[in-house]
């Protein structure tokens, strides 16, 4: 568990890629103080979720050195359930990722970095 957020669910696994389903709970001290009267998940929580799979998945380095481009298109709200799409071209040395909703596939953000 990092931050109050339950074990994601695998829905898909290869070498270059992973689907996880991720809740993201209403308790997660990603919450705190952000915008108290309507929370929201922040942007850097996001980030820091994508480089925690990206580490646990394809053994990369807890660390986001050459970030190319993130979009945050959409704002996720507690207890909101997510797909991380996050794919990683060793050649590149690049990871590239997509998050959107699992109910209805509504994109939240997307973009990609080096390591």
């Amino acid at each position: 568990m990092i931050h109050g957020i339950p074990s994601e669910e695998i829905l898909e696994k290869s070498e270059n890629k992973v689907i996880l389903k991720v809740k993201i709970c209403a308790e997660s001290d990603y919450f705190d103080g952000h915008f108290p009267q309507f929370k929201l998940l922040p942007a850097v929580a996001q980030i820091d979720l994508l480089v925690h799979y990206a580490q646990k998945y394809f053994g990369l380095p807890l660390s986001t050195p050459s970030i190319k481009r993130f979009k945050f298109s959409g704002k996720i709200l507690p207890d909101t359930t997510v797909l991380f799409n996050i794919s990683f071209d060793s050649e590149k040395r690049r990871v590239s990722f997509e998050v959107t909703d699992a109910a209805d596939g509504k994109s939240y953000s997307s973009g990609g970095y080096g390591v």
